[in-house]
């Protein structure tokens, strides 16, 4: 059992991981909770190692439309912190656009609630805020008993929304549209399924941090609904007049166990042109998007093709800041840069109809945002991708993964592409 001493809100923590699984067993009580977890990665700039937001006190539930703008009101109401999620379909009240696809997992298109706790935790230190007992409920937390289970079923069969003939023939359309001068590069997206299924998602959960632990990772539950969240990539952060945006463009695969071959994995990448020039493309996206709502002049690209390394793959990630203007609101933030252009493409609007013309799922809350808004107004969201989405009455479980399509993509690699992403989360469910 882990040691502590210290009194009232802070308790010195000697050991770490004993003490984030104790976390994960007693936020299993509640229906509403929201679990970030960076597993360590030193990524920039650092916030917190994990963060735990448990039980509502309050919160705002609410369908495209007008949700950004009572986002904003629901901040005005009280300054406090708030956790939650921005869905893919915000983009409708952004854009003059619609979706009509059918969506089995039911998120809402925005979710924030004020938590009755929140717990920061790092390699030192757990910090409990709450209007009730930290004391207790830090016994609470050290007694909390291990209901997670792997639960014997069925083998869990997981089909494809979209069978592999019919992908190539859409990334060849999708070329043609790029060669008639459509867009320059889009994110095309399909789901991975599976109906009928009973899963443990907290047992699921910790199988996925252990094959593939991330910097963005999550565990989110609304209800009968479930996040389980394995993203490399953030969407922003803001600290003070500061905002960073860091896209993800550019996938090859780890090779651990041939240190030579996963060395020139990464050097390839690197050089890769067609990798740039998506890098690149959505790079120029997010600095027009900040420029929206920065001083003239200060947004910048900090780094250009970084390649970073994690479990599954390499990913080619640049990050681009910039100096908000005075005042800039959370809803004038969104309004300019949600959805994010990694899953676009570009001209945003044009890709984002493009998407709706081919994909054959509502993506919902994946390829969205989940984070949390502090206090002070800063906010740190990342973007949902590598994620199970899970419906716990409808026993649907769901998974997508895209890649960004140019006129240099070849249809077979960007198949595979989407099954090195989806590898993870497949050997976890089809383990389980």
């Amino acid at each position: 059992m882990n040691q502590v001493t210290g009194t009232n809100r802070v308790f010195t923590v000697t050991d770490f991981t004993g003490i984030k699984d104790q976390m994960l067993n007693w936020a299993q009580q509640f229906n509403i909770f929201c679990l970030l977890d960076n597993h360590n990665y030193q990524i920039r700039p650092h916030t917190f190692e994990c963060l735990l937001a448990a039980d509502s006190s309050d919160h705002i539930r609410t369908s495209q439309g007008h949700a950004i703008q009572q986002l904003q009101q629901f901040l005005h109401n009280k300054k406090s912190w708030l956790f939650g999620h921005l869905g893919y379909d915000l983009k409708n009240e952004i854009e003059d656009l619609t979706s009509s696809h059918a969506d089995h997992i039911k998120f809402p298109d925005l979710f924030f609630f004020r938590p009755r706790i929140v717990i920061r935790l790092n390699e030192k230190e757990i910090y409990i805020e709450s209007d009730e007992d930290p004391e207790l409920i830090y016994k609470s937390i050290l007694n909390a008993k291990n209901l997670t289970e792997r639960r014997i079923t069925k083998p869990i069969k997981i089909e494809h929304r979209i069978k592999k003939n019919e992908y190539l023939d859409i990334i060849h359309q999708l070329k043609n549209h790029i060669l008639r001068g459509d867009c320059y590069e889009i994110n095309f997206c399909h789901e991975f399924f599976a109906q009928d299924v009973s899963i443990d998602p907290f047992y699921v959960f910790k199988k996925l941090s252990e094959l593939s632990p991330n910097p963005f990772s999550a565990l989110y539950k609304l209800d009968d609904k479930y996040l389980l969240c394995a993203s490399p990539e953030r969407f922003l952060y803001k600290n003070g007049d500061k905002i960073i945006s860091q896209p993800i463009k550019g996938t090859s695969k780890r090779v651990p166990a041939d240190e030579n071959k996963d060395a020139r994995n990464r050097k390839e990448l690197f050089k890769s042109e067609k990798d740039r020039s998506e890098n690149v493309m959505v790079v120029d996206l997010v600095r027009n998007d900040l420029s929206k709502v920065c001083e003239e002049g200060t947004v910048q690209v900090d780094e250009l093709y970084g390649i970073y390394s994690f479990p599954q793959v390499h990913q080619m990630i640049s990050t681009v800041s910039g100096t908000l203007k005075q005042n800039s609101s959370i809803e004038e933030i969104v309004r300019a840069t949600f959805p994010m252009g990694s899953m676009t493409g570009a001209p945003k609007k044009r890709v984002m109809e493009l998407i709706e013309q081919y994909e054959k799922t509502k993506r919902g809350i994946f390829s969205g945002a989940l984070g949390y808004i502090t206090k002070d107004g800063n906010f740190d969201f990342n973007v949902i991708i590598r994620s199970i989405m899970y419906n716990a009455t409808d026993k649907f479980l769901s998974f997508q993964a895209g890649s960004g399509i140019t006129y240099y993509s070849v249809a077979e690699r960007e198949w595979e592409e989407c099954l090195l992403k989806a590898d993870a989360i497949r050997s976890v469910l089809e383990n389980y």
